[in-house]
């Protein structure tokens, strides 16, 4: 089996709250904003966003009364990037060791990927690397997926997907991959030697 990473918080700890809790004295105020102004359902869309900073400026005439931290959002969004996880990228580095290939399928911004790649350079050591701001679709849609199969040339059912989210899980599994839904207190080495995806 050929592992296939998500990278935010499957690689990489991404929280929104490690920036805003910087810029807001409000939790509660900070948690509105995170439901509202930065809701999750427009996080996705900057993933597929063309240009990112435009997309922001839309929001914060949308959202005038949190249009300052909405600017933070493109300005400072290295801060919502707690580094990596380092088991799981050292699973990455001992596959990359053993000469198997190892892809990616990530909801990530263009511009904000290209930033994060000059921070964390095992985000370039993936044979193929599938990122929704360069194909203008993201995951669960099933269109993402298909990239990754021709882009990866192998079958559905050859590849194991390492997810946080079980909407993208669930949509992988239905296309015919193995896939494993990644939380903290998910072992992924043994969760992958169980699927012959690692060797001792």
């Amino acid at each position: 089996m050929i592992v296939v990473f998500d990278i935010g918080n499957v690689l990489l700890r991404w929280n929104p709250r490690s920036l805003f809790r910087k810029v807001f004295d409000d939790e509660a105020r900070m948690e509105r904003f995170l439901a509202t102004a930065c809701a999750p359902d427009w996080i996705l869309h900057t993933d597929i966003a063309p240009d990112f900073t435009r997309a922001v400026e839309t929001r914060a005439q949308a959202f005038p009364e949190f249009a300052e931290a909405l600017r933070l959002f493109d300005a400072r969004w290295i801060e919502t990037i707690d580094g990596p996880i380092e088991e799981n990228v050292a699973l990455l580095r001992r596959l990359r060791a053993a000469g198997r290939p190892v892809h990616a399928l990530s909801n990530f911004s263009a511009q904000k990927f290209a930033l994060a790649r000059q921070r964390f350079c095992f985000l370039d050591d993936f044979d193929a690397c599938v990122v929704s701001g360069y194909e203008g679709v993201a995951k669960p849609d099933s269109r993402i997926y298909e990239i990754l199969f021709a882009r990866a040339g192998v079958a559905a059912g050859r590849l194991v997907f390492v997810d946080d989210s079980l909407a993208n899980v669930r949509a992988a599994e239905a296309l015919g991959m193995a896939a494993i839904h990644f939380r903290d207190d998910v072992n992924l080495e043994a969760e992958l030697r169980a699927r012959g995806a690692l060797r001792e």
